[in-house]
């Protein structure tokens, strides 16, 4: 196993590397290295360093389908690539998986430009943990001349919410900070909520930071317009099988360092939010209804399934 596998699969594991974009480029960049770096002499030999580095990268993260897709991708690459000189399949896989890359900046940078389109000037929006992609909408919303402000949770317990609030009043966007709790007081002063996702089912069900989904449902109370922000390549195909999405259970000293003895703390790190309660997906695709995730996919990435 090649050592910078090893040592992203832990960074991974801790924390360290947070985002699931962010996961699957640091997953697909090692990979890249172990290519670079591999003995293997034989095609099968290095389909096998190959899957070895998928089995150890997908244990890290239970709730990461967009690192688990960039790698079945690659996978799939070389073992369906017809070359069979390994320096020639080294070079391939290499360069599929750096198009991959390419592809998945272009699909956030195409979501971010429609959904920045929702946004209407003198909005106020509400938004809970850390996405990349939905800073990067509200960013061209800013951009296009667009006046609005933001309401974001500090999202315990590893506080995201604080990396958002950094990044929005970077870009100069009118930015509030709110304890999680606070949820139900401020989503009235909100006219649309605006998440991102870690995970969409077949269903589609958006799995995404604890507390999504009881904003959902304070939203639809308060008949606020909730919209998920998502890569389709979030999209889970093994819940196409009846699979449900497994909620990463995280270490409960997070939420407590030295809890009485005897107290059980429970730490889940996400959430399933119901197709019912989402407006539509944002996505490359433009915004679809959560129910079309599978028709989508099949058109645009058949070879996930």
């Amino acid at each position: 196993m090649n050592e910078n596998v090893k040592v992203t699969a832990e960074k991974i594991r801790k924390l360290e590397v947070q985002g699931a974009r962010n996961v699957a480029i640091a997953a697909v960049q090692a990979i890249q290295t172990q290519i670079e770096q591999t003995k293997a002499r034989t095609k099968n030999a290095f389909i096998e360093e190959l899957q070895e580095a998928q089995t150890l990268l997908f244990a890290t993260r239970e709730t990461e389908p967009l690192m688990r897709n960039a790698i079945r991708y690659l996978v799939s690459h070389a073992q369906n690539n017809q070359i069979y000189e390994i320096n020639a399949l080294k070079e391939a896989v290499i360069l599929s998986a750096g198009q991959f890359l390419v592809n998945l900046e272009a699909s956030i940078e195409l979501t971010a430009e429609i959904g920045a389109k929702r946004i209407e000037d003198g909005a106020v929006v509400f938004t809970h943990c850390h996405s990349s992609t939905v800073t990067r909408l509200l960013a061209k919303a800013k951009a296009a001349g667009k006046e609005f402000a933001v309401i974001c949770t500090e999202t315990r317990p590893a506080f995201q919410g604080r990396i958002t609030a950094k990044e929005l009043v970077g870009l100069g966007i009118e930015t509030t900070f709110i304890v999680d709790s606070a949820a139900r007081v401020f989503i009235e002063d909100s006219d649309i909520v605006i998440v991102g996702a870690d995970a969409i089912t077949a269903e589609g069900n958006v799995v995404n930071k604890i507390g999504t989904s009881g904003l959902s449902v304070l939203a639809h109370e308060a008949r606020k317009p909730f919209y998920v922000v998502s890569e389709l390549l979030k999209f889970d195909p093994e819940t196409l099988t009846g699979k449900c999405e497994k909620i990463e259970q995280r270490n409960p000293a997070e939420v407590w360092s030295e809890p009485p003895r005897g107290l059980t703390v429970r730490n889940p790190a996400f959430d399933v939010t119901p197709n019912r309660n989402i407006h539509g997906i944002v996505c490359e695709e433009g915004i679809i209804a959560p129910q079309s995730i599978v028709q989508v996919m099949r058109s645009r990435y058949s070879w996930v399934f």
